[in-house]
């Protein structure tokens, strides 16, 4: 049977098709491996600039600030680091300086909570995990970026120690100690929930 490919000479994703030929592909200005990259990548990406910014419409406008970043550098891009360890690392550099441009961190009240409401939850319950989350998405705004950066991408990107490294330019010691402050200021801050 062989591999389906799309009308475009895109394979489907999960297909066999990886980033790193559609990579290629798209520096040689193939527009359809880009789009096919940019879907892969673009929920992961958004989720990413949220806890960063948390803001949803700040986040919509990082994560498509960085997929036009990259398509402009691509030609640039020589492969050496993994597409995904690249495009993350423009939206960190988009996201901090977007937080660098804002005077204070916009909390956003109405975001869609990652655990959602059961029907036999009881009202209290949904109440205090409202208020749990919210004081979670504070405590994250207030950390320093260079401590929020690397816990932002190991806890909602899931991105290795070493991908943090390549993508923040900085030593796996600076990752381990950065996210370990991080940690310890989240556990301080949360200690009223626990």
């Amino acid at each position: 049977m062989g591999t389906e490919v799309s009308p475009t000479g895109v394979a489907p994703a999960g297909s066999g098709s990886d980033d790193t030929v559609l990579a290629a592909r798209a520096r040689q200005g193939g527009l359809d491996a880009f789009e096919e990259l940019s879907r892969r990548h673009y929920r992961a990406l958004y989720r990413v600039a949220l806890r960063m910014l948390d803001d949803t419409r700040d986040a919509e406008d990082a994560t498509q600030e960085a997929f036009e970043r990259a398509w402009l550098a691509l030609p640039a891009f020589e492969g050496r680091a993994a597409f995904r360890t690249w495009i993350y690392r423009i939206l960190t550099n988009v996201c901090l300086k977007n937080r660098q441009r804002r005077r204070h961190v916009l909390l956003s009240l109405d975001e869609a909570r990652d655990a959602p409401d059961t029907p036999q939850d009881e009202p209290e319950a949904i109440v205090e995990r409202a208020d749990r989350d919210r004081a979670l998405r504070r405590a994250i705004a207030a950390l320093p970026p260079e401590q929020r950066s690397p816990l932002v991408l190991r806890e909602y990107a899931g991105c290795s120690y070493q991908e943090i490294a390549q993508i923040l330019g900085i030593t796996m010691p600076a990752v381990r100690g950065r996210l370990h402050r991080a940690r310890v200021e989240l556990m301080e801050a949360m200690r009223p929930w626990v």
